[in-house]
């Protein structure tokens, strides 16, 4: 009788053995679920902060007509290109021209991209990660499809990616810009209406 149950506690003690393995591994899948999860609503977040950008600058375009050759004209944008707030500052009892509004829109979205807005105890804590903002559209301005383009750098690599010139050349996105994303969003402006 004693071997019979000296058998039973061993098997016992396998069976909680293999059930701690099963269990560890569970977990470690759960782990692996938890930080591909971070990831895909980091990219997501980063996503939306792009077309929240994207929008509001061609929303200003829109509103600004008068001024969309000085948008037109800006190039690329962003690590902050445009340097300090340009003057006027355009709020309050600051009174602008369409040019000079134009000028401190695209520096207002360049510091909202960078996140220069948005600090913690000093140091830029929003934003997207190496991004740049471009601005295409008619030359010289005038009724057309004008098209913002904002990329950022993500963080996996992906095959597929769009043939778009804006941040190529800055080497930010990896050799063969795998680690670029990037936000296009087109709209018609019409400075006449």
């Amino acid at each position: 009788m004693s071997n019979l149950h000296r058998k039973n506690s061993g098997f016992s003690l396998l069976e909680l053995l293999i059930a701690l393995v099963v269990f560890s591994i569970g977990m470690l899948a759960i782990a692996g679920l938890q930080t591909v999860s971070k990831q895909a609503n980091y990219e997501a977040l980063q996503r939306t902060t792009a077309a929240q950008v994207a929008n509001g600058l061609l929303e200003d375009m829109r509103t600004n007509g008068n001024g969309i050759d000085v948008y037109a004209a800006a190039g690329e944008l962003g690590g902050s290109s445009i340097g300090a707030e340009p003057a006027p500052s355009c709020r309050d009892a600051d009174e602008c021209n369409a040019a000079q509004k134009a000028a401190h829109d695209l520096w207002f979205w360049e510091q909202m991209l960078d996140g220069d807005l948005e600090t913690n105890a000093g140091v830029a804590a929003g934003g997207l990660v190496l991004p740049a903002i471009c601005i295409t559209g008619p030359a010289g301005g005038g009724a057309g499809v004008y098209q913002v383009t904002i990329v950022w750098r993500g963080t996996a690599s992906i095959t597929a990616n769009v043939a778009n010139p804006c941040g190529t050349a800055s080497g930010n996105y990896g050799a063969q810009n795998e680690f670029r994303r990037i936000v296009q969003i087109p709209t018609y402006i019409d400075p006449n209406f």
